[in-house]
């Protein structure tokens, strides 16, 4: 299975995130991003536009996620060098691997990275 991991801002778009995602490549199968962030209007409604199944990933496991990238904004609010790249690998589960590592959209309000579960 594919995921798409997010990072936002608050003030995301729909044409942000599709942004992000159109830069990785890839077409997921669900898309992912911490929980408190799932809940932004842009994010769920991207969600409703993709058809995708949305995966929310608490900050406690987001905290110790290796990152490919590191952010000092995402390291210093988030405890990780990507929220985008975390909730994709921790969305994918035990043994994911990035496909993609994040792409930021260019009016930089979104991130996106990509996993891939084993096996698939």
């Amino acid at each position: 299975m594919i995921i798409a991991g997010f990072g936002m801002r608050a003030d995301v778009t729909e044409a942000s995130l599709q942004d992000a995602l159109d830069q990785t490549g890839y077409a997921p199968d669900a898309i992912a991003t911490v929980a408190d962030k799932a809940e932004f209007a842009a994010f769920q409604a991207f969600a409703r536009t993709q058809k995708l199944p949305i995966r929310t990933v608490s900050q406690d496991g987001h905290d110790h996620a290796q990152t490919h990238t590191q952010s000092q904004a995402s390291l210093h609010h988030r405890g990780t060098g990507s929220v985008a790249e975390a909730a994709a690998l921790i969305a994918a589960g035990a043994g994911a691997t990035l496909l993609s590592t994040r792409k930021i959209s260019n009016d930089r309000l979104a991130t996106c990275a990509i996993a891939i579960t084993e096996g698939s």
